[in-house]
């Protein structure tokens, strides 16, 4: 039985989840700059459509990546630390 002192919880700290989702948000940010490059230096003329399009899926995949490897990485944390401490 846990005693009243020790909080169980599966929850990573604030201050990880915090870091997660600022990675999360500049890994979108830079895939929404990666697909305004891609799309910028192969389009001639007025391209505001299609470099808008690469821009908003270029940064959903990697905002997406990003909270993928985030969620892994704070999963692996809680873990790692209910190893450490297996009372």
């Amino acid at each position: 039985m846990p005693d009243s002192t020790s909080s169980l919880s599966a929850l990573p700290s604030v201050t990880a989840r915090v870091i997660a989702f600022c990675s999360i948000l500049l890994g979108g940010l830079a895939g929404g700059l990666l697909g305004y490059g891609l799309v910028d230096t192969q389009c001639d003329g007025v391209c505001t459509v299609p470099t808008g399009t690469g821009m908003l899926m270029c940064s959903l995949m990697g905002a997406g990546g990003t909270a993928i490897i985030a969620v892994l990485v704070l999963r692996v944390q809680g873990e790692w630390r209910q190893i450490q401490d297996p009372s």
